[in-house]
């Protein structure tokens, strides 16, 4: 009888520790969501951008280096349409990383970020230099994602890379 005040202290203690240990756990994820959230806002944002300029071509002439290289309003939408395109896969490769998405759903999302690596719009989207804000360790995963990819030609064959 003498030792059930110890025991039922000892028991609240470990009860409190590990409540304690629980919260620092929830807090450490609810920081990564934060941080996804916020990544996920500026992507978000930057493609805003490029949406306008699929709507109106005009709008990539207010800085001379975006289309560089671009021969028409088609050519313009293409190049900015694909960044948009990018801009989604960068938020779900970096919720991915950060381990906010399942692997399968990630999967499905890379299968078919091969199959658009292999059309010639894209590559040239993604071999231009101009207008491309990245994380870097996204832009070297696309840029084996291209180089691993041969590129499609018409009729629906591929070219050897």
């Amino acid at each position: 009888m003498e030792y059930l005040p110890v025991i039922v202290q000892s028991i609240s203690s470990l009860v409190i520790a590990c409540g304690l240990v629980f919260t620092g756990l929830q807090f450490r994820h609810w920081r990564r969501v934060a941080h996804v959230a916020n990544y996920t806002k500026m992507v978000e944002l930057q493609m805003h951008l490029r949406e306008l300029r699929v709507h109106d071509p005009r709008l990539a002439e207010v800085y001379s280096h975006d289309v560089e290289g671009q021969r028409d309003d088609k050519a313009i939408r293409e190049y900015f349409f694909n960044l948009m395109q990018l801009s989604v896969f960068e938020i779900v490769w970096f919720s991915y990383r950060e381990g906010l998405l399942p692997k399968d759903y990630f999967g499905s999302w890379e299968r078919r970020m091969y199959e658009i690596a292999a059309e010639k719009s894209f590559r040239e989207m993604f071999a231009n230099r101009s207008m491309k804000i990245l994380h870097d360790d996204f832009q070297a995963y696309v840029a084996e994602i291209v180089r691993r990819t041969p590129e499609r030609v018409a009729g629906g064959g591929v070219r050897s890379a």
